[in-house]
């Protein structure tokens, strides 16, 4: 639970901590969301922390790969520091040529996304690896869970948080990846979008398993026996009746 908060916290830094709206039923409006944002017609737009390719076509002396500044600037020869993040390469590109007009005469410049590192979900929780995960393409919750090595014994599948944030404030979605994985609801498997956050808690048993970890073993001063052993009756000896 705490780690539950605390991930909370983290989305809403961003959007001024506004409150959490919390969508425990219609997780396929999320899906769809998603869905729609990966359509191939929507043209990427460059993010923080891509590297990019900046090619001149008659200047390759000023040819340069770089990375987008956390503050979403890039520095290039010959021009002052350009705002790259949210843009399309063709509007990079569009950018630069205008910034080049008065020092070349051909300024024809190509601009290549080398690598997307923008693009990323956080898995955490019951699984193996926590850690982030490149969006390189459609990717759904249970996909992004495999990747970090699966769904420990004390997972709980039927309350896994999708955490997304929006404009107004982050939402979670509470899916069902036991129904999916019985194949008796599969939209419960949503498509994720960058920076959603999948959290995977504890089942109940595990929780009363740490339960009994903090509060009885650590607090009592010798260990507690594995097995409870059976109790034994010794029966007295039996004596024959004097006749």
């Amino acid at each position: 639970m705490k780690k539950l908060l605390f991930l909370l916290a983290i989305a809403c830094v961003p959007l001024a901590c506004s409150p959490v709206a919390i969508n425990t039923t219609d997780h396929q409006a999320l899906d769809r969301e998603a869905r729609v944002s990966s359509q191939p017609e929507t043209e990427y737009k460059i993010g923080v922390g891509d590297e990019l390719d900046i090619k001149f076509a008659y200047n390759p002396e000023l040819n340069e790969r770089l990375p987008v500044r956390p503050d979403g600037r890039i520095s290039v020869p010959l021009a002052k520091q350009i705002m790259a993040a949210g843009l399309t390469t063709q509007e990079l590109e569009d950018l630069l040529g205008k910034k080049y007009e008065t020092e070349l005469k051909r300024p024809e410049v190509t601009v290549i996304v080398r690598s997307f590192n923008a693009q990323k979900v956080f898995v955490d929780g019951e699984v193996f690896r926590p850690s982030l995960v490149p969006l390189m393409g459609p990717l759904t919750a249970l996909q992004a869970i495999v990747q970090c090595g699966g769904f420990k014994d004390t997972s709980r599948l039927t309350e896994v948080l999708v955490i997304r944030r929006t404009k107004e404030k982050p939402i979670v979605s509470i899916i069902d990846l036991k129904k999916f994985r019985h194949n008796t609801d599969i939209s419960q498997d949503i498509l994720l979008m960058p920076f959603d956050i999948v959290y995977v808690p504890r089942s109940k048993i595990a929780e009363v398993d740490v339960f009994v970890d903090l509060y009885i073993r650590r607090l009592i001063p010798f260990p507690l026996p594995q097995v409870i052993p059976t109790p034994t009756y010794v029966y007295p000896a039996y004596a024959a009746p004097a006749y």
